[in-house]
């Protein structure tokens, strides 16, 4: 039989290949585990503790109180309850302020709650690198701002917000504001801890970590209160009322055990970026980097969103298919949307750059020996497409 030819998966923004442990934890619990949580007999009782369990492990993961992770469906459920679910249950109007770089999720929710409830939403602007603008962020800040809403690692770019510095301008200058952080990118891969961090609310989502899609978390600070946005049976302290998905809450805990240490993923991940980023540049001279340096702090290890002109990011992403090798055009929610990138529009990126630009996204589990046959396909693909690309 013929040699199966390789695949190389390098769109792990978008989605991540379930681990092993992951698949065989929903397996088990939907074969065998499959009774109610909150039904009274023993079998019931032993699903809501391992439900217990996986909210711990969760809880863990990011130095938060256990009783302070809600389950939800994923990082969009988890951005909606952050954000409708504070400002729903704040009476006075005021502003809510997200990043130019934020996910739908998090920027429509922000428009609804000012459509629902009378706040005025404003954008902070970004700087060149697709980091905050701190100087616009400040001049926004002031008594009327009741909620902060920025990204832990942008989706697009692979920028590390500096959330440091939202934390403390706001305790200066808004110190009743809330902090929401939408970490879907950035957990596990970036360093984040609710213990050492002020922030209100952080989401996270199960597929973006080799766990199952269809689950995720919102996890809270003690005392900080939220509306429920769907009414039941009071699941969840009455926050997320409906039966948990029990099978995707065993297969988020199962990925995040089974996820290697944050320093080992994250060298392990910075290497195979540094690897695919010294190649394309030594291979393709119009090569360019969109967002952060990839040796720069603020660059998160696992995103590169590389810019190839003249070739047109879409007619790349489908030649490299064709070649075996699996890539993105950036936000995964919104790609057949086929929208110019407002983030890379808010950093000023010239459209030529935005209109080439591939993001290249990796996971613990790719290898260099595929980061070498994915660069020198890139590569080859990049030669022949030139050619035939009006400029």
């Amino acid at each position: 039989m013929p040699e199966k030819p390789m695949e190389v998966y390098l769109d792990n923004s978008a989605t991540t290949r379930p681990c092993e442990q992951a698949v065989n934890a929903v397996v088990s619990a939907m074969r065998e585990g499959y009774y109610n949580p909150s039904a009274l007999y023993g079998r019931a009782v032993e699903a809501e503790r391992e439900l217990s369990r996986a909210r711990k492990v969760i809880a863990q993961s990011v130095q938060a109180a256990e009783e302070n992770v809600i389950f939800t469906s994923g990082g969009t459920e988890s951005d909606n309850l952050a954000i409708l679910g504070y400002l729903s249950a704040r009476r006075e109007k005021g502003t809510v302020l997200y990043s130019a770089a934020e996910h739908p999720a998090v920027k429509n929710a922000c428009l609804e709650a000012a459509a629902r409830c009378g706040h005025i939403a404003q954008v902070i602007p970004l700087d060149a690198r697709g980091s905050l603008d701190l100087d616009a962020f400040t001049k926004l800040l002031g008594p009327d701002v009741l909620l902060v809403c920025v990204m832990q690692v942008c989706n697009e770019t692979g920028a590390i917000m500096p959330l440091d510095r939202v934390v403390e301008l706001r305790d200066r200058l808004a110190p009743n504001a809330a902090i929401h952080v939408d970490g879907v990118q950035g957990y596990l891969r970036v360093s984040f801890s609710m213990r050492a961090l002020a922030v209100q609310s952080y989401a996270i989502s199960a597929h973006k970590v080799h766990g199952p899609k269809g689950v995720g978390a919102l996890i809270v600070r003690s005392g900080h209160k939220l509306h429920p946005q769907m009414v039941g049976g009071g699941q969840q302290n009455d926050l997320r009322s409906g039966t948990e998905n029990t099978a995707g809450i065993l297969g988020f805990a199962a990925a995040v055990e089974s996820y290697p240490p944050q320093e080992i993923a994250q060298t392990q991940l910075a290497n195979l970026k540094r690897q695919m980023t010294e190649a394309l540049k030594t291979e393709i001279p119009s090569f360019r980097t969109l967002g952060p340096e990839p040796e720069t702090a603020d660059a998160a290890p696992h995103i590169l969103y590389a810019a190839f002109p003249p070739v047109r990011a879409e007619t790349m992403v489908h030649a490299l298919e064709s070649k075996g090798v699996l890539t993105g055009t950036g936000s995964a929610c919104s790609s057949h949307k086929r929208r110019r990138s407002e983030t890379l529009t808010a950093m000023g990126v010239p459209n030529a750059l935005i209109e080439s630009a591939v993001r290249i996204s990796f996971s613990v589990y790719n290898t260099p020996e595929e980061i070498r046959f994915a660069a020198a396909t890139i590569a080859e693909q990049y030669r022949l497409l030139a050619r035939f690309t009006r400029r």
